[in-house]
């Protein structure tokens, strides 16, 4: 199909994020940037981590999502003591038969809203691995597919708050996208206490079925994308790995760059971005708008870039302004 195509097919089949954005709205004001990424990563089986303050609606949000979907969800808060068999579930032994039983637990559903994620051991954290990587759960001897869409979409607080931990390297690469939130403007702070103080509290109908999400991908990963975008793709996450063949002044900023996850992660993310704008091919603008949350968790920094006040995002910045866009 050319781009005219896919674009007409994406106006037949992309009226449910309109009717989603609609059931959001009953209880959430402003998020728009967040609620678009949630939408990417619903659109791509991408996983999502929303970082905040508490008080931002970040779970609310993430909740409010999955109940405009016609799928199971589960609720997972996260906390010091957790177990990993209380996330995956365990085998339960029964004397009088003297077998094994499997006790499925809470990862098994849909839509996982995993809240306060750093605040869960390392041991948890390797848990959630192979549920997010291969879409699977091991108990004992026994491997267990994850009903498709799986997604997980995990909230976290600054690891400067007390009681949280940073996530293993090898999770955090596993999340699509990283979101940060800030505080709302006057104007839509002023929004939010009208409708939680005045408003009367309105339903959230599900609008989505799993096969529509399904369709939708399917269409996603048929939207064009020229070879200078994906040229401009490798060029960025090549860049966070080898600055100085870039000529970029970033020599001892990173300690090391992003993986081939993030290359593939940009390529959805930006298909996805073009699907929620009614196109059917990307620009390298759309690159670029979901380039942050794609590569500032795959990027460690180094202590000299700390000493210099330097950040994640800043460095990102940085590869956008001076990497050559086709």
């Amino acid at each position: 199909m050319d781009p005219s195509q896919i674009a007409e097919k994406i106006k037949e089949q992309s009226s449910f994020i309109q009717e989603v954005q609609n059931e959001l709205s009953k209880k959430v004001v402003g998020q728009q940037y967040l609620i678009e990424r949630l939408m990417i990563g619903l659109l791509t089986g991408g996983h999502v981590l929303v970082e905040g303050l508490p008080g931002l609606a970040k779970t609310t949000t993430i909740a409010t999502l999955s109940q405009c979907l016609h799928a199971t969800f589960h609720r997972i808060q996260f906390t010091p003591d957790l177990l990993p068999a209380d996330v995956l579930g365990t085998l339960v032994y029964n004397p009088k038969t003297a077998e094994f039983t499997v006790k499925k637990g809470p990862i098994f559903a849909n839509i996982i809203l995993a809240d306060e994620i750093n605040r869960a051991p390392a041991k948890v954290q390797s848990a959630m691995l192979e549920a997010m990587q291969e879409k699977q759960v091991s108990l004992g001897d026994q491997t267990y597919p994850l009903q498709e869409p799986f997604l997980v979409m995990a909230t976290q607080n600054p690891v400067e708050q007390e009681g949280t931990y940073p996530l293993p390297e090898a999770q955090i690469d596993r999340f699509m996208l990283k979101v940060k939130i800030e505080y709302p403007d006057r104007d839509a702070e002023k929004a939010i206490l009208e409708k939680v103080t005045e408003d009367r509290p309105q339903e959230v109908k599900a609008v989505v079925t799993p096969e529509m999400i399904a369709e939708a991908r399917e269409l996603v990963s048929t939207i064009y994308m020229d070879d200078k975008v994906k040229e401009y793709i490798l060029d960025l996450v090549f860049a966070t790995r080898n600055p100085s063949e870039y000529q970029l002044e970033m020599e001892g900023l990173l300690e090391y760059g992003a993986s081939p996850r993030a290359t593939i992660a940009l390529a959805q993310a930006a298909r996805a971005m073009a699907f929620l704008k009614g196109r059917g091919f990307v620009t390298p603008q759309d690159v670029k708008n979901i380039a942050h949350d794609v590569l500032r968790h795959r990027m460690h920094i180094t202590f000299e870039a700390e000493a210099e006040g330097l950040d994640e995002d800043q460095l990102v910045q940085r590869l956008l302004d001076k990497l050559p866009v086709p």
